[in-house]
């Protein structure tokens, strides 16, 4: 079996590097010319971490990311609502890792150049189109260099993890449009600074108007003692009924003057300064916060979609590429099982679809955080006794319910 893996993104390599381990063969076509470690912050939940040290990535991980140890919710005065351990410390077989998202795809491709081979990641390939029969698939790509040339591939299965803007989901939903936005603006960055609590802990404050996410993602810094401090800065700026502002760009720089009158709003937090974290902070990039509608099918013959080219979600409950690395893991077990390729896929489809949908519909409402809105709401000017604006019991269905929606529950991670 010789499988086409279109996007060398985490999704990508993490397809790579679980079909390998399979034993099935596979050829990765990047789009970009080359492959960069880029954007900020990411967190990696038990789940998907269990499956990358499944991979022997543990330790590599370890080198580039940071064992995350509690989780803080609070108010936009930073009256704490919720708080527990992370984790090991929560008591998983794993760690969840708070991690430069670049770095991780900086792991995956370095260990899929050592096990599947440079010469099995192309980049500057794009593809342009496909076309499948009973025996396989054919795809042809377009070489961003300004030669003109064509390449042809012919493979089994095409595993389509393109990203937001995927070639491959457009073919298949071609009226689908642009991404859905909800009105909410993001800032985000990254800054060497002290570190905060534990030096491993993450707080996400605010209200409904404006939420703060702040957590360390390296401790590879030129300061001893620093960390690198990521932060993100979420603010509603429109009821969303309008397209966003420009197309969903990951990388687009923002402006301080713009971000610091929303940022006003989450600065009278005491356990670190926002506002100095902030004006610290050398590079900003913004972008809408959107998502994507779930879809009725992934899997369409020999071909499917995998991670933000499915299911674009919310970037609440730490959840994108944790599932990315999920569908990798699920999908190359489906296609080692023996069964032809097209009932393997549709076997990956009735497996990841729906909870994925469950997701993307559950961080629309908040996921999680939805606990920080629910006591914004009813006690928008602070509070002095948590448990008679929402009790432990109402608090602990939010946080603990999604994180079982989700499939990241203790005792569903520490299940062999």
């Amino acid at each position: 079996m010789k499988v086409l893996v279109i996007g060398g993104g985490i999704g990508g390599l993490a397809t790579a590097l679980s079909l390998r381990a399979a034993g099935i063969e596979c050829t990765v076509f990047e789009q970009s010319r080359d492959i960069r470690e880029l954007g900020v912050g990411i967190n990696l939940l038990p789940h998907a971490v269990k499956e990358l040290a499944s991979l022997g990535l543990l330790d590599a991980l370890d080198r580039v990311g940071i064992r995350t140890r509690e989780l803080i919710y609070a108010n936009r005065f930073g009256q704490e609502l919720w708080r527990e351990p992370r984790g090991l410390d929560a008591g998983y077989d794993y760690p969840q890792f708070s991690i430069h998202r670049g770095r991780l795809q900086g792991v995956l491709y370095a260990a899929a150049r050592a096990r599947i081979g440079e010469a099995a990641i192309l980049v500057d390939h794009q593809l342009h189109e496909f076309a499948q029969d009973e025996r396989g698939v054919t795809a042809t790509f377009r070489r961003r260099t300004g030669s003109c040339e064509r390449v042809i591939a012919r493979g089994d299965a095409l595993i389509a993890a393109d990203g937001i803007h995927s070639t491959v989901r457009r073919t298949f939903y071609p009226g689908e449009g642009s991404a859905c936005w909800n009105g909410v603006m993001m800032w985000r960055g990254a800054v060497e600074y002290a570190p905060f609590l534990t030096g491993r802990s993450m707080l996400i404050a605010g209200g409904m108007q404006t939420k703060l996410v702040l957590y360390p993602i390296s401790n590879q810094t030129a300061e001893p003692g620093n960390n690198l401090l990521n932060w993100v800065v979420a603010a509603k700026v429109s009821d969303g009924a309008e397209p966003p502002p420009w197309r969903d760009n990951w990388n687009r720089f923002g402006r301080l003057d713009e971000l610091l009158p929303h940022a006003e709003r989450v600065s009278r937090i005491s356990l670190v300064d926002p506002m100095k974290v902030i004006r610290a902070t050398k590079e900003i990039f913004e972008y809408p916060m959107c998502d994507r509608d779930p879809l009725r099918r992934w899997s369409f013959g020999r071909v499917t979609l995998l991670g933000d080219a499915a299911h674009l979600m919310y970037p609440v409950g730490s959840n994108g590429a944790s599932q990315a690395i999920l569908d990798a893991r699920a999908l190359a077990r489906h296609l080692a099982s023996g069964v032809p390729v097209p009932d393997a896929l549709v076997a990956y489809d009735a497996e990841r679809r729906p909870q994925i949908a469950a997701i993307i519909l559950t961080n629309r409402k908040g996921g999680p955080e939805r606990v920080i809105d629910i006591v914004e709401a009813r006690a928008p000017d602070g509070f002095s006794d948590i448990e008679a604006i929402a009790s432990y019991a109402e608090r602990k269905a939010i946080v603990r319910g999604y994180a079982a929606l989700a499939g990241y529950a203790r005792d569903q991670v520490n299940t062999a």
